[in-house]
């Protein structure tokens, strides 16, 4: 377990691009306060053309530990508890594999690699896809360990989710809430095995930290315009500014 000094602050504020992260940073919240998801889809790419791929994946969990906290009362209160448990189970027994296998791929395949999964993820929300089937308790462990996997390998547990609980009979704020807290606990669970590893990197926990004041004004914008009742408009503007950082993120702009 790394130990805390000012001279990883200095470090973390010193970080080229860091404009752009805070920025990123402050987008990524505003979109999760009004659509309950997204955060991961707009950061990550922005945070690749930036980060190694273990600081970018240690940032992100900082920063989201601490940025949604206003917002998770209320999300814990709505969400589906059982459904929850499940997902974060199958999270912690998969998770060691995806970080693994973050281990073998280069930086420049992660950067293309987060960017074209985002965009997939922006093709199947637009196309409405969903599973069509029972939402039984084994489809919810085979979820949860899936995005243990791509958490670990891309930093983005969030799409199986997603497009898991598009599935569910759940009303919209049930589902908003239900996807915000397993995100929540993802990064808990992510930062403590990384400790456990001893691979939890001092200087973009620092980063991920400083980055949640931005973050944490976006989630409370978001929270702020939500209503159930614009849904539809949410959406797209989530797709959009999802679209715009997965393109970013791409070799063709070199």
């Amino acid at each position: 377990m790394p130990t805390w000094t000012p001279d990883a602050l200095v470090s973390a504020l010193a970080t080229p691009g860091l404009g752009w992260l805070a920025l990123a940073a402050f987008v990524a919240g505003m979109v999760r306060g009004f659509a309950g998801f997204g955060a991961g889809l707009v950061f990550v790419p922005v945070a690749a053309q930036v980060l190694p791929p273990l600081s970018a994946l240690i940032a992100i969990s900082a920063m989201d530990l601490l940025g949604p906290i206003p917002n998770i009362p209320a999300a814990l209160r709505r969400s589906d508890r059982g459904d929850l448990l499940r997902l974060v189970g199958a999270t912690l027994l998969v998770l060691p594999l995806g970080l693994w296998a973050l281990s073998m791929i280069a930086p420049e395949l992660f950067r293309t690699g987060v960017s074209l999964l985002s965009l997939a993820m922006l093709a199947c929300l637009i196309a409405g896809v969903r599973y069509r089937g029972t939402l039984g308790p084994r489809m919810v462990l085979g979820t949860g360990g899936l995005a243990g996997f791509l958490g670990g390998l891309a930093a983005m547990p969030g799409p199986p989710v997603i497009l898991l609980y598009m599935a569910s009979p759940n009303p919209v704020p049930v589902v908003r809430a239900s996807i915000m807290s397993y995100l929540f606990f993802f990064d808990i669970v992510l930062l403590g095995l990384l400790a456990v590893q001893d691979r939890l990197i001092l200087v973009p926990v620092a980063l991920g930290m400083a980055l949640a004041l931005p973050n944490l004004l976006g989630n409370l914008a978001g929270a702020a315009i939500f209503r159930p009742g614009l849904d539809r408009v949410y959406r797209a503007v989530a797709y959009s500014i999802i679209a715009v950082s997965a393109l970013s993120g791409l070799p063709i702009w070199e």
